[in-house]
């Protein structure tokens, strides 16, 4: 059985290594104290720093990209990724990448997959639905996706399924995301309970303990809460709304410049 590891590097940024294949998520290398922009004039300064900058990342496969804002693909990654790396994402945000010149770009729309294969391993990327601002709003923020990644290993033992949540909001929708990948094994959850111009739009820790009561997971790494000044729900807060629901799985934090298991 291949191993499946996580390592934090700061925002929703994260490498995963998922038997013989290794992923970025949402990159995001600013430094402490820069400014990512959001969109309709509006920025968010950075309070953290990130773990690993471009040029100390491994040889990867491919990034997987919920959505283009300043904090989940900035201009570090615009100038230092390479060109002709396969990015899955929306395909809002595959016309923007490609007019920059990243010709590996690949639109995903809802429920479409693609699939990579290696060394007898198969990981298969699913795009799901998510929904980052409530429907009046939803003109000011970018398209959305999460991503469902299904590694199968070639030893005949069930399939590991990770299921990364983009920058969505709760939705009892997101049920969906079970009943057609089937049980999840990993949940990464973007939290902070982001808010611009006083709307939330980002799970907070009530919505992030709501989805894991509904999506049961066996595993929960919550990432994405504590690096802009526009996070307002700490990991705290998840942690103390975890224990005081009683939720089941295993809560696994991780900080920044550490590694996880995404196995059970």
């Amino acid at each position: 059985m291949h191993d499946a590891t996580l390592e934090f590097v700061g925002t929703a940024t994260a490498l995963l290594r998922l038997g013989p294949f290794t992923l970025l998520t949402d990159p995001n290398f600013l430094h402490q104290g820069q400014r990512a922009y959001l969109g309709k004039g509006l920025f968010a300064r950075r309070r953290t720093e990130p773990s690993l900058q471009p040029a100390q990342l491994p040889e990867m496969d491919a990034v997987v990209l919920s959505h283009l804002h300043g904090d989940h693909f900035d201009r570090i990654a615009r100038q230092e990724l390479p060109r002709t790396l396969p990015i899955l994402t929306t395909p809002q945000a595959s016309r923007r990448l490609r007019d920059w010149g990243f010709g590996g770009a690949v639109p995903m729309t809802a429920w479409t997959s693609e699939v990579l294969e290696r060394a007898g391993a198969r990981l298969q990327i699913t795009s799901v639905p998510g929904e980052h601002a409530p429907a009046f709003a939803r003109s000011l923020l970018p398209p959305v996706m999460g991503s469902v990644l299904e590694l199968r290993d070639g030893s005949g033992h069930a399939p590991l399924r990770i299921y990364i949540t983009g920058d969505t909001l709760y939705r009892p929708w997101l049920r969906e995301v079970v009943e057609r990948c089937g049980p999840i094994d990993a949940l990464v959850i973007h939290l902070g309970g982001t808010r611009i111009l006083g709307m939330l739009v980002t799970m907070d820790a009530a919505q992030g303990a709501d989805l894991v009561d509904l999506l049961a997971p066996r595993v929960a790494v919550p990432v994405h809460y504590d690096d802009y000044t526009v996070f307002r729900s700490s990991l705290a807060d998840f942690e103390a709304a975890w224990q005081q629901r009683g939720l089941g799985g295993v809560l696994r934090t991780v900080v920044r410049g550490e590694t996880v298991s995404l196995r059970p």
